[in-house]
């Protein structure tokens, strides 16, 4: 019976932090809700669902940038192989309201000059 409650109250209590956790990542609550802009080089490149992150060098820091979807990254205008190590790009968007995390939520990125809008409706 003791361990049922313990699983139980387990069950309980990640069905209750698990998708509280989930909405203070995906969303946009975690920035500052200001834009900024960096320029680097894609070091590393996680592409897919729920969302690309990518580690910029930027000035020899390393910074995680979030990008879209792969629907919302095709959207912009983004093709296979725009996002890969060794590539230059610039990329504006929210950064995350810890400053001590060096974490970027982007809006848009320019590569050789072209603009991708992957949340066209935000400022």
């Amino acid at each position: 019976m003791i361990d049922r409650c313990r699983l139980a109250g387990a069950a309980l209590a990640a069905a209750v932090l698990l998708p509280a956790a989930a909405l203070a990542h995906h969303g946009w609550s975690w920035t500052t809700g200001e834009n900024i802009e960096l320029t680097g080089v894609i070091t590393e490149a996680r592409l897919g669902n729920p969302h690309g992150e990518l580690t910029l060098d930027v000035d020899g820091t390393p910074w995680t940038v979030e990008v879209g979807q792969p629907w919302r990254n095709s959207r912009a205008g983004l093709e296979d192989g725009d996002l890969v190590p060794g590539v230059e790009l610039t990329v504006s968007g929210e950064p995350s309201a810890d400053p001590d995390e060096k974490r970027l939520k982007v809006e848009r990125l320019w590569i050789d000059g072209a603009e991708h809008e992957l949340y066209p409706d935000r400022d």
